[in-house]
């Protein structure tokens, strides 16, 4: 049997509802990020998450240069960030316009419904895709609903 093709695979994986992060880095010359929805806590003990970045991405270069990363989870009101970060921009351009702020030595998107700072633990070539995984360090929590990607498209939980 022959496996499916990826556009097939792509359309199965969209009807898995997701929420939707802005994983980043410290560079110094500024911030990085990239929109990602492959993002989990992997383990309680030790506190562990995992995150998938494409291969060719700036944000997983900045990772493993930094040795450390954050997990910025975003509310519904923040498509518009998920949007921006989503895209090949050059790095800086990326965050103009959003607010920021330094927390830990790791950048977090303020208003953010969750974020997490990571000490960078293992890094896992996975397909066209890198798997890293970080030991939790701090963590802030906000208020409101998730923005979560669905069916291709970002909407609320609600």
């Amino acid at each position: 049997m022959s496996p499916p093709d990826p556009a097939r695979f792509r359309s199965a994986m969209a009807m898995l509802p997701t929420g939707v992060t802005v994983v980043s880095a410290a560079r110094p010359d500024g911030p990085a990020g990239a929109t990602a929805n492959a993002v989990c806590s992997l383990s309680i003990e030790p506190m562990l998450m995992l995150a998938a970045l494409d291969r060719g991405s700036r944000t997983l270069l900045a990772v493993q240069a930094a040795n450390h990363f954050g997990v910025s989870v975003l509310h519904a009101g923040q498509e518009q960030i998920a949007r921006s970060f989503a895209t090949k921009a050059p790095v800086a351009e990326k965050w103009d316009g959003v607010a920021w702020s330094e927390r830990s030595g790791i950048p977090a998107i303020d208003g953010a419904l969750v974020w997490i700072a990571c000490e960078l633990r293992d890094v896992v070539a996975a397909g066209d895709h890198v798997i890293v995984t970080g030991e939790v360090r701090d963590l802030a929590t906000g208020e409101g609903e998730p923005l979560v990607f669905h069916g291709g498209r970002y909407r609320p939980l609600g």
